[in-house]
């Protein structure tokens, strides 16, 4: 424990966010980094407690209460190897994930702010780049083994970083033009700048680990051939292929291949007037918007002027009307079917549980109207031409036991819309890619696999591992993280186990 009274004297302290009415002009990061001196105040109030929940809370199991004893003292290049002993890349955890870790602090049992320890895990990174101490790793021995990781996002890092500092060779596949999964492609620049995500990227290029972009993998020779042409995948997942593989070909290649594919295709709302113009799914906005960024073609789909209605509850959601502010819309209005939460509850009577409150993103801060427990029954179409969304009809509901949303009689009503977003969430890895593959999945159409014991992460087909959001369905970044670095010591202890047996027999 670096100080004593730390807790009882020293204020929580917050990252600086730029204004609102100046980061709406603009799509970089606007959260600032702490300053060293921030930064040892804060970690100073850890309690350092005997129990940690911090720690048992992390699905990564980071040691916080060493990190932050260690930022207090100064001790910055022994809080970087703490924390990277558990998290590989914490420069995204840092920015983008929801810090469970901080809502089973156990200083916020009495204190109206706990330890801010996302806020901690970003500066310590920051500051280890900034002073020289980030180093590419050494690999200890080469093992001769090869392993093929399909799709790039959280889990497939995640489980190259760690397979390629085993001293596996490792090959990433994926079917955009670019590295980063949705961390590049699904989130907004505002809050996960690019260059970050390059940074660390970089670093894995030199470590030894290769990159096969804009290549699509799919079950069967008879399937890549049939999706050279793009326009095979569900409507709503998107690819830059140039190429397509099958998995036939990467397990004759491969000694293991993972699948950390995600969770891309999207629910859709299956009402009347659906088939309108305007309508999209927010991936479709987004993906559009982050490639803009890029310098690519501007984004197809114009909201400046226009009423944008977002429907759904999410982070995605967030995101869309965050974009949408920036890009001129003149109204963002986000529709939920969820009942509104309250603002603040007993902490004590739910710790160290999540507490289910009301939350306000910062996008939302920019300016929105929320309407919750509101269902959406229909697009109208515009009265102007009556191909294009015009607005929508909705409904308020109530919730009854067993997720039952039953309608409100008399409640009907209607929203303006030039254009909706659909972003509702993902409902399961894209089947018409791994349709010949016969994986087992489970009942969400998620492919099957046991998260712990011997075969952990092993699906069906003993050569293929799965991990992520494929596997355990729409999740967290740091539950990605955290399946791609367990799935990681699983293929190499099975590739390791099936080395020893083939040299008993020789």
């Amino acid at each position: 424990m670096a100080n004593e009274r730390g807790f009882i004297e020293l204020p929580f302290v917050n990252e600086i966010h730029e204004s609102v009415d100046k980061r709406i002009t603009h799509f970089n990061e606007f959260i600032s980094t702490l300053s060293d001196h921030d930064a040892q105040q804060q970690a100073s109030r850890c309690m350092d407690c005997g129990i940690p929940f911090c720690q048992n809370r992390c699905p990564l199991h980071n040691d916080m209460p060493d990190f932050n004893r260690m930022v207090a003292n100064g001790r910055w290049e022994e809080a970087y190897a703490t924390l990277i002993s558990t998290n590989d890349f914490p420069e995204i955890t840092g920015r983008i994930c929801p810090a469970l870790c901080q809502e089973s602090c156990c200083l916020g049992l009495y204190e109206p702010k706990e330890v801010g320890i996302k806020s901690i895990e970003r500066k310590i990174i920051e500051y280890a780049y900034a002073n020289g101490l980030v180093h590419n790793f050494p690999v200890a021995h080469d093992t001769g083994k090869k392993v093929a990781i399909v799709g790039s996002g959280p889990a497939a890092l995640a489980c190259a970083i760690r397979l390629n500092r085993l001293g596996v060779n490792v090959v990433v596949y994926e079917k955009m033009d670019k590295i980063g999964g949705l961390l590049r492609y699904g989130i907004p620049d505002f809050k996960l700048s690019k260059e970050v995500l390059d940074r660390k990227i970089k670093q894995m290029v030199n470590e030894g680990v290769l990159f096969e972009t804009s290549t699509l993998v799919v079950s069967t020779k008879e399937e890549a051939q049939a999706a050279s042409a793009n326009g095979f995948l569900e409507t709503g997942i998107h690819s830059d292929q140039q190429k397509v593989v099958s998995l036939e070909e990467l397990k004759s290649s491969f000694d293991a291949v993972v699948l950390a594919v995600g969770s891309e295709t999207p629910r859709d709302l299956a009402i009347p007037g659906r088939e309108l113009k305007g309508i999209y799914f927010a991936l479709d906005f987004l993906i559009a918007q982050n490639k803009e960024n890029q310098g690519e073609l501007l984004n197809p789909i114009n909201v400046k002027g226009k009423k944008v209605v977002v429907i759904g509850g999410g982070e995605t959601a967030s995101d869309c009307i965050g974009v949408s502010i920036r890009k001129g819309a003149a109204s963002v209005t986000q529709v939920d079917y969820h009942e509104e939460l309250p603002e603040s509850i007993d902490v004590r009577a739910v710790w160290p549980n999540p507490r289910h409150i009301k939350h306000t993103s910062t996008s939302q801060e920019e300016g929105c109207t929320r309407l919750f427990a509101t269902n959406t029954t229909a697009f109208v179409p515009s009265k102007h031409d009556g191909e294009h969304v015009g607005s929508i009809n909705t409904v308020l509901v109530k919730w009854g036991p067993g997720r039952k949303i039953t309608p409100q009689k008399g409640t009907e009503g209607s929203l303006e819309a030039d254009v909706v977003l659909i972003a509702m969430g993902y409902s399961h890895p894209s089947q018409k890619a791994f349709a010949g593959s016969n994986l087992s999945k489970d009942g969400r159409l998620n492919f099957k696999a046991k998260l712990t014991g011997a075969q952990a992460f092993v699906s069906s087909d003993p050569q293929i591992f799965v991990a992520g959001d494929c596997r355990r369905g729409q999740s967290l970044v740091v539950y990605a993280l955290a399946e791609g670095r367990d799935c990681a010591l699983s293929v190499y202890q099975h590739l390791m186990a099936i080395a020893v047996k083939e040299g008993a027999s020789a």
